[in-house]
């Protein structure tokens, strides 16, 4: 009888101390599941997400190509960047195109994290923002003549 006993009480305890630590796993996976990372890249030159092309124009100023859905803007002769417009006619996706790579971001401070490169040299990655509501990518094609392309966009 005492045996019984015994191993009843072993049993309980450790029925106890595997619920406890799955209690602690489950709070330390809530923890790091309800952390959010801010993102890094939101704009491009004070252009957002949801501006009106009005609003657009007026900070990178008149297009080069002006249309309802997409306006394409040469700043310089490295760096041309197309600003898409959904239907409500509100931004929905920024590109900016960086010929050999001159005057491009760091990638870590667009996506914060390493590309994944390619053995010929090109290299990509992406971070979505699902609780913002968009991505942003980093890209840059193989060299000798490298474009780097960083794209913010809505989720659809």
């Amino acid at each position: 009888m005492k045996r019984y006993i015994i191993v009843l009480i072993i049993i309980a305890i450790t029925g106890l101390v595997c619920i406890e630590a799955r209690g602690q796993k489950a709070r330390t996976t809530a923890a790091v599941t309800s952390v959010t990372q801010q993102p890094l890249y939101t704009d491009f030159r004070g252009v957002k997400l949801g501006m009106t092309p009005a609003e657009v124009r007026a900070i990178l100023g008149t297009p080069v190509l002006k249309d309802d859905e997409l306006d394409y803007f040469v700043m310089s002769d490295t760096i041309s960047a197309q600003v898409a417009y959904d239907a409500g006619h509100k931004v929905k996706a920024i590109s900016v195109d960086y010929a050999g790579g001159a005057g491009a971001p760091d990638y870590r401070n667009v996506i914060g994290e390493a590309l994944k490169t390619k053995e010929d040299g090109s290299a990509f990655g992406m971070v979505r923002y699902e609780s913002s509501g968009f991505w942003v990518s980093y890209s840059r094609t193989a060299p000798p003549l490298s474009i780097v392309t960083v794209t913010i966009q809505k989720l659809l």
